[in-house]
């Protein structure tokens, strides 16, 4: 796998003078770098986070600025070098081990070919993070597709001590509740692989939508602090768990 733990990363950031910064102090904080797309030859690429395209007729593509946004915070509060934008990979593309951080959302259904489960099992299997976000009608499919990935695997809920909660941000109370949907309290749920976090699931809450331009939605500011609070964690946990080529 051609992926970075989160230590290499903050090395990175701090060689290139730029402060990791406190939670406490994300306004003013420094942005890391004006981050271009393509790197100097011999370079590491800056991470990012790349949309998960899905066949079946889902909008995978919903909450097109969420995250971009996401990025900008990450970069803002953190100090770490991020991509200016975020990637887009199909789940047999020959770069899909290039993404520390693999995000895919959607109404509809999701549905993946034999060869895609077979290159999404290997990429999780070897060190990569798949963060599916319910945006309301995914739930189904997805569950259908996670048990064709994982037949011997079963999705089970993420116990608030997890470090997803704290590795950045405290959350005590886990998942924040960003819209609707059914009314129901959000729950995060999760494929454990060896003791770490391969697959996360947020149902029921709809972080994408908390990570959108704030216009979209009209979220409170409270709520979207907390979708966004959510999202650097979740970040930085996905490079924290991923392994060194």
């Amino acid at each position: 796998m051609k992926l970075t733990s989160i230590f290499g990363l903050a090395a990175a950031a701090i060689a290139a003078g730029v402060a990791l910064a406190h939670p406490s102090a994300t306004e003013g904080s420094p942005r890391a770098t004006e981050n271009p797309h393509v790197t100097p030859a011999g370079e590491r690429a800056l991470p990012s986070i790349a949309r998960l395209r899905y066949e079946g007729g889902g909008d995978w593509y919903a909450n097109p600025s969420s995250l971009q946004n996401l990025l900008e915070e990450i970069r803002a509060r953190t100090g770490i070098p991020v991509a200016d934008q975020p990637g887009e990979v199909g789940p047999a593309d020959p770069d899909l081990s290039d993404h520390p951080y693999l995000y895919a959302t959607g109404h509809g259904n999701m549905a993946f070919t034999d060869l895609e489960v077979e290159r999404l099992r290997t990429y999780l299997f070897e060190g990569g993070f798949l963060h599916v976000d319910d945006n309301y009608g995914l739930d189904e499919s997805f569950r259908r597709e996670v048990a064709r990935l994982f037949p011997d695997i079963p999705l089970a809920e993420v116990p608030l001590d997890h470090p997803v909660y704290g590795i950045y941000y405290q959350l005590p109370d886990g998942l924040p509740k960003v819209h609707e949907h059914d009314g129901e309290a959000a729950q995060a749920f999760g494929i454990f692989i060896d003791g770490r976090l391969a697959l996360f699931y947020s149902f029921q809450s709809d972080l994408g939508d908390g990570w959108e331009d704030p216009a979209v939605h009209g979220d409170a500011p409270e709520i979207r602090e907390q979708a966004i609070q959510m999202g650097v964690n979740l970040f930085l946990y996905a490079l924290s768990a991923t392994t060194e080529p």
